[in-house]
Parts: C-alpha cells; sequence; structure tokens
C-alpha cells in the first residue's frame, strides 16, 4: 500500500470516527463541569449565608470593644480577634520552620529508608483528628504548668501545621528539575546553599501555598483551643494565660439561646474569613510577585557572580 493510499485509509477512519469522539468530547465537559458545580455550589453557598448574615452586625464597636453580656447586644470580639493574630503567629513560628526544614531533608537529603519513614508519619499526623493534638498538649503543657496558656494551644496547632506544610515542601521540591541542582554542584556551590538560594527559591510557589493552606486550617480550628487556651473576655495578658480567639467565640456564641449571640457569631465568622482572605493574598503578593529579579534565575546569576 503506498503512502498516498495510507493517508487516504486514515482520512477516511478520522472523519468516520470524528463524531462519536466529539460526542464523548462533550459529555467528558458536561461531566466535569457538574463536577465542579458540585463542589461550588456548597461552598459558596456557606460565604453567601456568612456574608449576608454577618455584614449586618459590623460595625466600628463590634471590631473594637470587649465583649459585653451574653445576648445584652452590646460589646464586640476585638480580644478574639487580638487573639486569634497571637495564636497565628505564635503557631507559625513554630510549625513553618519545622514544616519547611521537614519536607526539605525529606526530598534533598534523607536516603529512601528514611525519607519513607518521615513521609509516612507525617501522612499519619495530617489525619489525626485535632482533638488528639489539643489532648496531647492539655496533658503534658497545661497540666504541667497548671494553666491554660498560650504555649499550648500554639503547641498543639504546631502539630497540625507542620506536617501539611513539609508535605507541600517535599513535593514542590520534586518538581524542580535536577538541571537546577546539577548546574550550581557544577559550579563548585555547596548543597547547602544551593538548596536554600536556588531550589527553596524556584519552589516558592509551591511552599507560600501550602503555608497558606496550613494557616488557613489553624486559625479554624477550636476543639485543640478548648483543651488549651480555653478564652477570655478580656485582653491578651501573657503567654503564660487564658485568652480568647475567633474560633473559640463562634463556638460559643453559637451554643447561646439569644438572637444576638447568633448574629454576634456569624460577624465573627464574616471577620475570621476576611482576616484568612487578606492575610493570603498579602503574603502571596510580597512573595510571589516581588518585582526586582526575585526568580529562580535571577537568584542563581547572584549566587554565581553572574548578570542578568
Amino acid at each position: 500500500m503506498s503512502s498516498s493510499e495510507r493517508r487516504l485509509e486514515f482520512r477516511n477512519y478520522f472523519q468516520d470516527n470524528l463524531g462519536s469522539r466529539m460526542v464523548t468530547d462533550k459529555i467528558v465537559k458536561i461531566i466535569v463541569i457538574a463536577c465542579v458545580a458540585i463542589a461550588i455550589i456548597p461552598l459558596g453557598s456557606i460565604l453567601v449565608d456568612v456574608v449576608r448574615m454577618g455584614v449586618e452586625i459590623i460595625s466600628f464597636e463590634f471590631l473594637t470593644a470587649l465583649p459585653g453580656a451574653a445576648g445584652s447586644g452590646e460589646g464586640g470580639i476585638a480580644n478574639s480577634i487580638q487573639g486569634t493574630f497571637i495564636m497565628i503567629g505564635m503557631t507559625s513560628a513554630i510549625g513553618i520552620p519545622i514544616g519547611v526544614l521537614s519536607g526539605i531533608y525529606v526530598a534533598e537529603y534523607a536516603n529512601s529508608r528514611v525519607g519513607k519513614m518521615i513521609r509516612f508519619f507525617n501522612d499519619v499526623m495530617m489525619q489525626f483528628p485535632s482533638i488528639v493534638f489539643g489532648i496531647f498538649a492539655f496533658l503534658f503543657i497545661v497540666l504541667v504548668l497548671g494553666k491554660f496558656n498560650l504555649w499550648a494551644g500554639a503547641v498543639a496547632l504546631s502539630l497540625i501545621m507542620f506536617p501539611i506544610i513539609a508535605r507541600t515542601t517535599e513535593e514542590a521540591l520534586k518538581l524542580i528539575p535536577d538541571t537546577y541542582r546539577e548546574a550550581g554542584h557544577a559550579l563548585g556551590i555547596p548543597k547547602a546553599i544551593v538548596t536554600v538560594k536556588i531550589l527553596l527559591t524556584a519552589a516558592k510557589g509551591g511552599i507560600v501555598t501550602g503555608i497558606m493552606l496550613s494557616v488557613a486550617r489553624i486559625a479554624g480550628e477550636t476543639a485543640p483551643l478548648i483543651m488549651t487556651i480555653l478564652g477570655s473576655k478580656g485582653w491578651f495578658r501573657g503567654t503564660e494565660s487564658a485568652m480568647d480567639a475567633l474560633p473559640l467565640t463562634i463556638w460559643r456564641l453559637s451554643l447561646l439561646p439569644y438572637d444576638d449571640a447568633v448574629m454576634f457569631g456569624w460577624g465573627a465568622a464574616l471577620v475570621l474569613i476576611t482576616i484568612l482572605l487578606v492575610l493570603n493574598m498579602s503574603v502571596r503578593y510580597l512573595v510571589l510577585h516581588r518585582k526586582g529579579g526575585s526568580g529562580s534565575l535571577g537568584m542563581f546569576m547572584r549566587i554565581t557572580g553572574g548578570k542578568k
């Protein structure tokens, strides 16, 4: 069979199957769109309800005043907002370095057996119910110190945080081509410098995403905080005393049989979502969209003494 006859046969076969393939393509597109809608509609309905109910209670007093009497409709959630920022900051100071360093070790330094073991324990910790970490911190910190405190809450939440960061850091580093590593080693750059200055810079998008996912996870946790910081109606008084946070406030207000308390809970939920949204957008803009040659190529050239 000549080449022209083969092309003609292929063209006829292609035209004969075009209709069925187009139908299959449309069916797959419909299924994908339906799956996306199934995933988005519940989330969108929750966000719409939170905004619709919470915006009615938002005011300057609500954001800056201490809580009033239960069900009175007076006061605010300022201490809860303060406690949430402190808790996120303290937890991040503990969990982010441990998570990033663990991910680097598993991806770049660990042999297969050690790497598999660390990866296994990371995956197991990611599946633990959050109350387990709260009980752990309660037994080993709260009972030892004899009082609810910030350190117990930060430790409990950091145990939730660092496995997420470790796994995302590992996967982000694995996506970096080996040519980056080979180029650095060929120029005599130590492996630690290649890892920190080149690979982490190239993988910063995935690492930042993992960090922000973990921050969103811990910011909404309630069960560990019940066991560790308990809650308070006053301002933050130190790391060794009880304090409040928005998840605790939302949980307490939702249990009260007062309409004003429920409305305050909706407002607190809206504030928490807004805080997470602003933090996410700010961090991603500052880290991922800075100008001035912060990309991996620019960093590599600065390390090796070259010019861009």
